[in-house]
C-alpha cells in the first residue's frame, strides 16, 4: 500500500551547508502493517525456527561451549558489515594474544562486540530492562578501544552525523539533529517495553530495529548495536534464552538489500517489504545456527570417542578436548590456564590430539605454539550458499 513518509524532515544548518535531516514518528508504524497471508506465513515460520533454535539450545550437553563460539561468530559478522576484515579465526588468535591475519584494530574492534553483547546480558539478566540506560552502557563497553575513545563512547552524539556520502548534503541519509535524538529515544524506550501497546517480540526486534538505526543516536558503533539489539530483545521477551542467533551473516551476505530495505521504510514507509525480509532472514538464521550447532556436537562426540579409545591418556585428553571446544584456538599454556594439568600433561595430550587430527599446530615454532581444533573451527566459520 501506498503510505505517507514515516516521519517528518527538519531543515537543518550545519557543516556550511543547509539541508534536511529526518525525524523519525514513534512506533508503531501509522497506519498499521498490513499482514497479508504471505507475510504472516513468513514470521510464522520465522517464529518456528526460533522455537527449535531455542530448544536445540536447552537440551545440548555442551549448550554454554557452542555458545561461546556463536556470540564471536555473530560479532564478527555484524563488524565485517561495517568493514572490518577480521575473520573468527582472526579474534580467536587476538583472544589468546596472537597476532591475527589483519590489523590489530580490526580484531580489538570485534573483540569489544563480544564484550558488548555479553555485558547487556549481564545487566539484563540482573534485572535491568531494555532501555537507553543498557544500550549506552553496551556502547561504552563497544568502544572502550584506541579507535573509540574520541567518539564519545556511552554518550549520545552532540553534533549531525549522515550516512554515505561525503558531507549532510550529499548523503543518503541524514538522521535527526540533536535537538530531536533525545525524544526519539524516550518513544522508542517506550515502544521497546511495549508502551503504549503491546507489540509480539518477532515484530518488535524488526520494528525497533529501523527506529535505532533511523535515529542514529551516537556517533560511530550504530549499526553493530542496534543488531545486537535484534538477539538481546528476542532474549528479553523471551523467545530466546540465550544468544544462540547469529542474524548478521544474512544481513552481511545480503548487504546491499538490508540497505536498500531500510532507507525504502524512511523514504516510502514500506514497512512490509522490510518485514518480509527480516523474517525471511531470522528464519535463516535460525536454520542454520541450528545445523551448525548439530554439526558441532556430532563432531565432539566422534572425537571423543576416539579419543576416549586412548587408553590411560584418555582421560587428560578429553580435559583438554573440552577446553578446546570453549578456545578452539589457543596455545598449551592457555589450556593449562584453562584446564588446570601440568604443562607436562597438557602438551602429551596435544600430542595425542595431534596425532589423532583432532587438532593441527598453526605456527611451526618450538615455543608458544598455537594449536586449533581444526575442523570445529571450519564448522564454526562455515557459510551456506547464498539464500535467494
Amino acid at each position: 500500500m501506498r503510505r505517507p513518509v514515516p516521519g517528518t524532515y527538519v531543515e537543518v544548518a550545519a557543516a556550511g551547508e543547509r539541508f534536511r535531516a529526518f525525524v523519525p514518528a514513534p512506533l508503531p508504524p501509522e497506519p498499521p502493517v498490513v499482514w497479508s497471508p504471505a507475510l504472516r506465513r513468513r514470521f510464522d515460520d520465522a517464529l518456528l525456527a526460533l522455537g527449535r533454535l531455542d530448544g536445540l539450545a536447552a537440551h545440548l550437553p555442551n549448550a554454554a561451549l557452542v555458545l561461546y563460539g556463536f556470540v564471536r561468530k555473530e560479532a564478527v559478522l555484524s563488524s565485517q558489515i561495517e568493514g572490518t576484515q577480521s575473520s573468527l579465526a582472526d579474534l580467536l588468535l587476538h583472544e589468546i594474544d596472537e597476532q591475527p591475519g589483519v590489523p590489530v584494530d580490526d580484531a580489538r574492534e570485534v573483540s569489544r562486540c563480544v564484550a558488548a553483547l555479553d555485558h547487556g546480558l549481564e545487566l539484563l539478566r540482573g534485572g535491568l530492562p531494555l532501555s537507553m540506560r543498557l544500550v549506552r552502557s553496551m556502547h561504552e563497553v563497544l568502544l572502550d578501544h584506541p579507535g573509540g575513545h574520541g567518539k564519545a563512547p556511552g554518550q549520545l552524539r552532540r553534533t549531525q552525523v549522515w550516512v554515505g556520502g561525503t558531507r549532510p548534503g550529499n548523503a543518503i541519509f541524514v538522521p535527526p539533529p540533536v535537538s530531536a535524538v533525545a525524544a526519539c529515544l524516550r518513544s522508542f524506550e517506550r515502544f521497546l517495553n511495549d508502551e503504549p501497546e503491546p507489540t509480539p517480540p518477532l515484530l518488535k526486534a524488526a520494528l525497533a530495529h529501523v527506529q535505532f538505526e533511523t535515529i542514529h543516536p551516537f556517533l560511530d558503533g550504530n549499526g553493530r548495536l542496534g543488531r545486537l539489539l535484534i538477539v538481546l530483545g528476542l532474549i528479553a521477551d523471551g523467545v530466546l534464552r540465550e544468544p544462540m542467533l547469529y542474524p548478521s551473516l544474512y544481513f552481511r551476505t545480503h548487504r546491499a538489500r538490508y540497505y536498500e530495505l531500510l532507507n525504502g521504510v524512511r523514504l516510502r514507509g514500506d514497512w512490509e517489504r522490510w518485514l518480509d525480509f527480516f523474517a525471511e532472514g531470522i528464519e535463516a538464521s535460525a536454520v542454520e545456527a541450528a545445523a551448525t550447532a548439530s554439526a558441532l556436537l556430532a563432531l565432539v562426540e566422534t572425537d571423543h570417542t576416539r579419543i576416549a579409545a586412548l587408553g590411560r591418556a584418555a582421560g587428560s585428553a578429553l580435559t583438554v578436548h573440552r577446553a578446546l571446544q570453549r578456545q578452539p584456538i589457543s596455545t598449551a599454556g592457555a589450556l593449562v590456564d584453562a584446564t588446570g594439568l601440568t604443562a607436562a600433561t597438557v602438551n602429551k595430550s596435544l600430542a595425542h590430539l595431534e596425532s589423532l587430527g583432532v587438532v593441527a599446530e598453526l605456527t611451526r615454532r618450538r615455543r608458544g605454539r598455537v594449536f586449533s581444533y581444526r575442523r570445529y573451527v571450519e564448522l564454526l566459520s562455515s557459510e551456506p550458499a547464498k539464500h535467494g
